[in-house]
């Protein structure tokens, strides 16, 4: 290991902390009560600083994928609301496209029955497009 790795720094900062301590209590008998009594309120102080690092959001780690922030039935909810969406739009749009394709359909039905036209013009090829253009009107 090499010592940039930060477990490895915290180990031995940690150590150095405890030897600096061991040295400080052993001269402790020597000095007077308002002396310790400062500090060992620094020392407290020291300790809850030491205690509530500033870090970022907790990370979360989820089949694999790292999270940040909520966690819960609104997460969970939040990441299906998009997949919901897109399918009730893919759902709507076929309907319409359905319903389009449908009306064309009895439009060319009802141009045909409606209209007089000599029998060799339904076996024409173009007689379909004839009447989406509006030529049979």
């Amino acid at each position: 290991m090499t010592t940039t790795d930060p477990l490895r720094a915290q180990k031995l900062a940690d150590q150095f902390g405890r030897h600096v301590a061991m040295r400080l209590d052993a001269g402790t008998t020597e000095i007077p009560y308002e002396v310790s009594e400062r500090l060992r309120a620094a020392r407290v102080r020291a300790l809850q600083v030491r205690r509530q690092p500033e870090v970022a959001p907790v990370m979360v780690g989820r089949g694999g994928v790292a999270t940040l922030g909520w966690t819960g039935w609104f997460h969970r909810v939040a990441s299906v609301l998009p997949l919901l969406v897109l399918a009730a739009g893919l759902v709507l749009i076929h309907g319409l496209m359905t319903e389009r394709r449908a009306s064309e359909l009895a439009e060319v039905d009802a141009a045909l029955l409606t209209d007089d036209l000599p029998p060799a013009a339904y076996a024409d090829p173009g007689f379909v497009q004839f009447l989406k253009s509006g030529g049979g009107d």
